[in-house]
């Protein structure tokens, strides 16, 4: 389906990977105004298709056959609601990796409404086994996030 779609997960420009979500009836409060856990749910598709553009298969990570399964869970999240979202709007998911763990990676996700910061999130997200023990981040990770360390400057 990537072939088809391949804007899809979003697209990799330079350091960051930006998402274009738009808002819809279902995402907002009855004053047309975007619910703010909601926003989660765009970051976590963020996320998600960031990781699967950089070319690691969660599920991969999560097959028994390939070892001990492991999955990526948010373990801390920082939000700062800035401005509303609203039905109809563009919004775009930036993307980016500020610090890699031994075993956890920290993003910082920027929402922005035509070039207009309106939610900042920072999420740091640790890699665990099936039984909840952290594991190492692999090389395969590591390497795929390593240019995108410390390129958005502040978190």
């Amino acid at each position: 389906m990537i072939e088809k779609w391949p804007d899809l997960a979003g697209r990799i420009e330079g350091n960051t990977h930006v998402l274009p979500i738009r808002v819809y009836f279902e995402d907002t409060d009855c004053g047309g105004v975007v619910y703010h856990a909601n926003f989660l749910k765009f970051c976590e598709r963020a996320r998600s298709d960031f990781i699967r553009l950089l070319g690691i298969d969660a599920k991969g990570l999560a097959n028994p056959q390939a070892g001990e399964p492991a999955i990526f869970v948010v373990r801390h999240i920082e939000i700062d609601y800035l401005k509303p979202g609203r039905m109809d709007d563009v919004l775009e998911i930036v993307t980016t990796c500020a610090e890699i763990g031994s075993a956890s990676l920290k993003l910082r996700q920027d929402v922005l409404r035509d070039g207009t910061l309106i939610v900042r999130a920072v999420v740091t997200v640790v890699l665990v086994a099936g039984s909840g023990k952290p594991q190492r981040l692999g090389a395969l990770v590591r390497h795929a996030l390593q240019r995108f360390v410390n390129q958005a400057g502040e978190t």
